[in-house]
């Protein structure tokens, strides 16, 4: 009986344990370029672990929805998340780092 009582106890919090792959920090980074017209943002940035980027650098990402942009300058600490569509990076998500 405790070795049932153990068993559902570990499936539970298992089941409960947040998903790593959908629960990764933001990047950090800092704006050095904002071009609305094209939908495109330039942010030098630290290692990308999730693209297996090892080294900072700056890049260019397109943008999913251009009001993303209106939220940031050149200049500005950023935290941003970005997926890799097709080849392409894209920008999903940008706060102002506090």
């Amino acid at each position: 009986m405790k070795n049932i009582v153990a068993m559902l106890a570990l499936v539970l919090s298992l089941a409960l344990a947040p998903d790593t792959a959908t629960a990764q920090a933001l990047i950090d980074g800092t704006v050095t370029k904002v071009d609305a017209s094209a939908s495109k943002i330039t942010i030098r940035h630290g290692p990308i672990k999730k693209f297996d980027m090892d080294e900072g650098m700056t890049m260019v990402f397109a943008v999913k929805d251009a009001g993303l942009l209106s939220k940031v300058k050149a200049g500005d600490k950023v935290n941003f998340d970005a997926d890799n569509v097709n080849g392409q990076f894209v920008l999903t998500k940008i706060d102002k780092a506090k």
